[in-house]
């Protein structure tokens, strides 16, 4: 289980989460939502250990262990990966470089460029489900990517990587009905397998194809709702205007 007790975070001196209290059970679709600038890739960044975010209060605790103040590489040794809102271009690095060096030091190898047999055909094999080209996996990350490949590049790594848990910031945005199916798909895979997910969204429709356990809004900063799918069908109906703020 993934808690998340009593957190205030700030960055820069201003407070942009305050008194979150959230918990992700093993195998669970949790569904967090909210207008822009709520305070959802904060959360995300922070969970991930995000140096620029400051945890002033509160806990977060990764099956029973305080990660609180442990570095992101450690975080992500113990099960966690974040998909990027907006992945970054890594000069110098492949898909296939990274995928390997992650898996290496997963396991203990002193040599994170070792080739890892039968990686390079799985990657092939996930990527053309994913509608990824195959010539995407030798280039420089996301260097030249569009939107929609460097989303699908994110779900590639985590389908091959197989966390414990996963969170998705936005992964629907950019994408057309085809690859907002293929995510939920994806989503569906992970759940099936044991991962638990995180999906931050602020639009409904991926929210059709999937089945989550628990819904969060959130609203400058602060959670100030927490249900199932009712809350889901209530912002579609009316979008945010019920939080009385902009939308």
């Amino acid at each position: 289980m993934l808690e998340i007790k009593d957190l205030t975070v700030k960055i820069n001196d201003k407070t942009v989460l305050q008194d979150i209290d959230m918990t992700v059970g093993k195998g669970e679709l949790t569904v967090i939502m909210g207008p822009n600038g709520s305070g959802k890739t904060s959360l995300a960044l922070t969970i991930m250990g995000h140096p620029a975010y400051k945890v002033v209060k509160g806990k977060i605790l990764l099956e029973g262990e305080d990660i609180t103040d442990k570095p992101t590489e450690e975080r992500a040794l113990k099960g966690l990966f974040l998909v990027f809102q907006d992945p970054v271009e890594i000069p110098g690095i492949t898909l296939l470089s990274l995928l390997t060096a992650a898996l290496n030091r997963r396991n203990n190898k002193f040599d994170l460029t070792e080739p890892i047999e039968g990686l390079r055909e799985k990657v092939l094999t996930e990527a053309k489900i994913l509608g990824l080209k195959e010539e995407l996996i030798e280039r420089e990350l996301n260097v030249g990517f569009s939107g929609g490949e460097k989303k699908r590049s994110e779900v590639l790594q985590a389908k091959i990587l197989r966390p414990k848990y996963i969170i998705m910031d936005e992964p629907d945005s950019g994408l057309d009905v085809d690859g907002v199916r293929t995510i939920a798909d994806v989503i569906r895979e992970m759940i099936a397998a044991g991962s638990s997910v995180i999906l931050i969204t602020h639009y409904p429709r991926v929210l059709q194809y999937v089945d989550p356990s628990k819904v969060y809004v959130l609203y400058h900063g602060r959670i100030v709702a927490e249900g199932g799918r009712e809350l889901i069908e209530k912002i579609d109906r009316e979008g945010y205007s019920w939080l009385g703020g902009n939308k």
